[in-house]
């Protein structure tokens, strides 16, 4: 007597992941940030990039489809039972990406990643550890600094903007960029505080279920979005005070405008924080990293 079922499964659980899956896996969307904070400092550095460009490509790649995608690989791993029950379709709880590869894709792009900053010098490979270190332990346990949205938020933003700013600094220097530079890239990490806070708006329910308590779980939607629009902009008048005192007073009048637009924009955010988070992510955060790149073009002379 057989003990096969009567029916078999027309199609067959892949492999492997799905080339589509891995991409999506590897959320291309998310690596501008970095990426644009890189160029920042290579632009802040004021060192000429002619005959350097295989570097600062290497360099653009080192920050987004390496460590960044790195990151998102690590947090869709670990975050498969959240994106369970936000975002089902994901590639892991979807099955696309089956068993243990989304965990094995980290992995690798982590070596990968490591090899690279290792071709690009000390300052860029300690950076590139630091980065990596900080992705891991914002999604692994036992750390998992996602789970209070202070820590988590922090690491992410220092992450994505002020990492990839001082690496690209370092890439062009050969050396530990300058007091300036360091400055207005830590000062964009914390405004980035108040970036990372609005895409937790989406994924209240199932931080809640699952014991993540981001910004938005701990204060409630509008004190958490009034928080983020504070966290964003406090750091950008900062900025403005010091490119006035740096005597670049049209780059500090320019930031100073983008930061007048984004307060114009927060008003609709304010209004409907659940509503408004994604629209508010786009437009405002476009206006905050115009800042970023006046601010790098007044330290490296360039025009406002």
């Amino acid at each position: 007597m057989t003990t096969e079922p009567l029916t078999k499964p027309l199609i067959a659980p892949p492999a492997g992941p799905v080339p589509r899956a891995l991409l999506e896996l590897l959320k291309p969307i998310t690596w501008f940030a970095p990426m644009w904070a890189f160029a920042c400092g290579v632009v802040s550095s004021g060192s000429p990039v002619q005959g350097r460009w295989p570097v600062v490509i290497a360099g653009i790649l080192l920050a987004g489809p390496l460590v960044c995608a790195t990151s998102q690989a690590a947090n869709d791993w670990f975050d498969r039972h959240v994106d369970a029950i936000n975002e089902p379709n994901r590639p892991i709880p979807s099955g696309r990406i089956p068993g243990r590869w989304g965990l094995y894709v980290a992995m690798a792009w982590t070596v990968l990643s490591l090899a690279v900053a290792a071709l690009l010098g000390p300052f860029v490979l300690a950076a590139a550890i630091f980065g990596l270190a900080l992705a891991w332990l914002y999604s692994a346990p036992p750390v998992r600094l996602k789970r209070d949205g202070w820590w988590g938020n922090a690491a992410c933003g220092l992450a994505y903007e002020g990492l990839p700013w001082f690496t690209g600094a370092a890439v062009m220097g050969s050396a530990l960029p300058d007091g300036r530079i360091i400055g207005l890239a830590a000062l964009y990490s914390l405004g980035a505080h108040g970036i990372m806070t609005l895409n937790d708006f989406k994924s209240m329910e199932g931080d809640r279920r699952t014991g993540i308590r981001s910004l938005p779980v701990q204060l409630g939607a509008d004190r958490a979005a009034r928080l983020a629009c504070l966290v964003m902009a406090a750091p950008q008048a900062v900025v403005v005070i010091l490119l006035f005192a740096w005597g670049a007073p049209w780059h500090a009048a320019l930031v100073a405008a983008l930061l007048a637009g984004q307060g114009l924009l927060m008003r609709r955010f304010l209004g409907d924080p659940h509503r408004w988070a994604a629209w508010y992510n786009g437009t405002g955060t476009l206006l905050y990293v115009l800042g970023m790149l006046t601010a790098a073009l007044a330290l490296s002379g360039g025009p406002a």
